[in-house]
């Protein structure tokens, strides 16, 4: 292992996805669409243990949206719901959809607090580097907080050796560790993390991990016992540990809760979480 690991009172960083921008009220009833549907789910999941939530917002047809309008409603009523008690972070993911530049064009229009970057989506090629790296630099003088996704070993070698180039302007930039792919029965494990975590890879300070399927509660427990925060919900899982079908984005929230509760865990607060990021230290 590369030395990554729980520190002595750390305290864990749970963030719920509730809906992701691909699953609609056919794959769950329970899955938060509007603006009010999502403000809802943010109390519940704050209730249950999270400090941070991972948005997307849809069309009047519930695809895939990307836009200022949309954020700003749905940002607007979850602050209502809840206030400063949870993150707010939005996505930017292409979906096929986008273009990197239109993707990097809605996070400056919009302006949140934190927002979501897969690699593979803004960085493409290398002719791409520059206007990533120029965006990194606006992020950072505007303090939005960027979270980096990896879905490969690969991608995280890559990024460290942006950020020794110079294109990265942070000492070290939050990342979240996808395992596995968003591909039907996709299942993850626990030792899917193992690879991220092996010996010469890079040790990002700040990193949450991501599963599919039942193991859910089993990856993220592994994760947050190796040092990480953890990230659930229904953009990736729908079901509970023994199988059966969740209820709700809170209820799979609380399962982690439960699960790291029994090792002696103690959990983040949305403060918490921000006093923590070093990407701004």
């Amino acid at each position: 292992m590369n030395g990554q690991q729980m520190e002595a009172g750390q305290r864990i960083a749970i963030a719920v996805a509730p809906n992701g921008g691909r699953r609609t009220k056919a794959d769950h009833p329970a899955i938060p669409i509007t603006p009010d549907e999502m403000a809802r789910t943010a109390s519940e999941c704050l209730d249950a243990g999270a400090c941070m939530i991972h948005v997307h917002v849809r069309d009047r047809q519930g695809g895939h949206l990307l836009d200022v309008d949309a954020y700003t409603e749905t940002t607007k009523a979850i602050r209502q719901a809840v206030g400063e008690r949870l993150v707010i972070q939005i996505t930017s993911e292409a979906l096929g959809i986008y273009k990197p530049e239109e993707q990097m064009a809605v996070v400056r229009a919009t302006r949140p607090e934190a927002v979501s970057l897969a690699l593979r989506e803004l960085v493409p090629d290398d002719a791409s580097e520059p206007a990533f790296a120029e965006f990194l630099h606006w992020l950072r003088q505007e303090r939005i907080v960027p979270q980096i996704i990896l879905y490969t070993p690969e991608e995280a070698i890559r990024l460290e050796e942006m950020r020794r180039r110079g294109l990265v302007p942070f000492d070290t930039i939050p990342v979240l560790y996808v395992l596995g792919r968003y591909t039907a029965a996709q299942t993850s494990h626990p030792a899917d993390l193992l690879p991220f975590l092996a010996p010469g890879m890079p040790a990002f300070r700040d990193w949450m991990v991501c599963a599919f399927g039942r193991h859910e509660t089993a990856c993220v427990t592994t994760g947050a016992l190796l040092g990480g925060g953890i990230r659930v919900g229904f953009e990736n899982n729908l079901d509970l540990p023994n199988g059966t079908r969740a209820g709700s984005n809170a209820e799979l929230v609380r399962e982690a809760v439960v699960a790291l509760t029994a090792c002696g865990c103690a959990f983040a607060d949305a403060q918490m979480l921000r006093q923590t990021w070093s990407c701004f230290r």
